[in-house]
Order: C-alpha cells, then structure tokens, then sequence
C-alpha cells in the first residue's frame, strides 16, 4: 500500500501481491449529521479475505480456459481500502490517509507442474480507469519468468559483477549482457541439448538460456569471425617515463534511507 501512496501522482497502475489473510474496507454509507457531533465514520463493511461470507458481490468477473492452468476465474471487488497501520504522518496525530482500489482474486485449476494443488491468488491494483482482467492476472503470472531472466543475467551472464567508475559504462554493459541473452535465444534450434542426468528432456524450441549456454561455444567454429587473423605488433611500450594518470573521480555512495 506504501507504494500505491508514493506513486498517486504518477500515471501508472500498481500490481502487487497480497497475504491471503488481509482484511479491507468499504466506504461507509453517508450519514446524516448527528446533533451530538463526532466524527463520521471513514470505514464501512469489513472484507475478509478469509471469509467468503464477507464478499460482496464482485464488481468485474472474468473466466477462460488456458492450456498450462486450465479453468481461470477472476473477481474483482473495486473501492476498497485498507485501514493504513504505517504511513507518512504517523505519529503527527493527522487523519491516517485512505488508499483506495481494487482487490482481485485469480483462481486456476490446475498448476503447470502439477508439485502442490493450486492455491487462491490475492493481487491488489491501483491505476487510472478500468483494468483488463485477462491481460492482469496473465501480466502477473509474466513476473516469475522476469525473475528467472533477471537472476540469470546476474549469477551467470555477469550483469553486476564489474564495478564501473561512470554511468555510461554501466549502460553499455548492460547493452552487451542483454546482446548476450538474445543470442543464446536465438542460437536455440541449432545447438544440441547437454542435458545434465537429473533434467527433464525439452524440445530445442523451448531450451533454456542456461543450457543453450552449456553447447554455444561449438557453435564458434562452424560461425567463424568477420574479423582479420591478429598480427603480431611488437612488445607494447607501455607508459611513457615520467607520465602520471592522475587520482580516479571519486563520486558520493548512495545510502538507502532508514
């Protein structure tokens, strides 16, 4: 919900995932005012996610049939809110800020490896207008694939192994690691799967860029190089006598906040 807050101001839509447990709120009916004052109420009907009986009935419904899940069912319950325990002005006896939007509920048949049965998937979105239930629950499931090319990119393909001194030399490393990544995807149907004894056979279109990586380098031979054989150039000089680089630009660390 903090980042949903930190980004009001920003046209983008916020997808997160939710603990199965969490609890929210309706806005309250308005009310007449009262002769004996007070404050009007901020929360209305209590939202259990653990309890079908506190459901309303939901405000967008959606069902499909897909080949790795099977039967997908998505509700949505839009207006919503949570009673905010942590937030900017704790602590400044202020009114606590009202964070409003969409609670959604994806439920799948069945999982693509089937190792445990599938369990009710909570994700709550912010954004502007009216979210595209079969686009949101498919762009969620997209996030583990993101997370395996990331972790991929870093433990194998070295993306933050060198400490560079200058931003544009991040980005052009960057550039190479990502030029890396696409031609193990592309050298997929021409290399031959070296599979480890413990993996599962794969079709060649659908190897992984980890295995593609155990074969690639045979390909070099059979590729060969636009590049001309290296001449020898002599021994190399070195620096000039007396010739001084200089001390390295220092810049500021950056510190995460407390």
């Amino acid at each position: 919900m903090q980042l949903t807050y930190g980004l009001a101001a920003v046209a983008a839509a916020v997808l997160v995932r939710l603990r199965s447990d969490r609890c929210f709120s309706a806005d309250p009916p308005p009310a007449a005012p009262s002769p004996k004052g007070g404050r009007p109420r901020r929360h209305g009907t209590k939202f259990d996610c653990t309890n079908p009986a506190t459901w309303p009935d939901p405000t967008a419904e959606h069902a499909v049939a897909d080949e790795q899940y099977g039967a997908v069912r998505v509700r949505t319950w839009a207006e919503l809110h949570p009673k905010q325990q942590v937030h900017p002005d704790r602590g400044t006896r202020q009114t606590r800020p009202i964070i409003r939007g969409t609670v959604v509920l994806v439920e799948v048949g069945r999982l693509p490896r089937q190792t445990r049965p599938p369990q009710a998937l909570w994700l709550w979105w912010a954004g502007l207008g009216t979210p595209d239930l079969d686009v949101l629950w498919r762009a969620y499931v997209r996030r583990f694939d993101l997370e395996h090319s990331l972790r991929f990119l870093k433990q194998t393909l070295g993306w933050t192994t060198p400490r560079v001194r200058h931003p544009e030399q991040a980005d052009r490393w960057a550039w190479l690691v990502v030029a890396a990544d696409t031609q193990l995807r592309l050298a997929r149907p021409i290399v031959a799967d070296r599979r480890l004894p413990w993996e599962r056979p794969l079709d060649p279109a659908k190897l992984t860029p980890s295995r593609v990586r155990r074969t690639v380098s045979a390909l070099l031979l059979a590729v060969g190089t636009p590049a001309d054989a290296p001449k020898s150039c002599g021994r190399s000089p070195g620096r000039p006598k007396g010739s001084r680089s200089g001390r390295a630009t220092r810049y500021p660390a950056l510190k995460k906040a407390a």
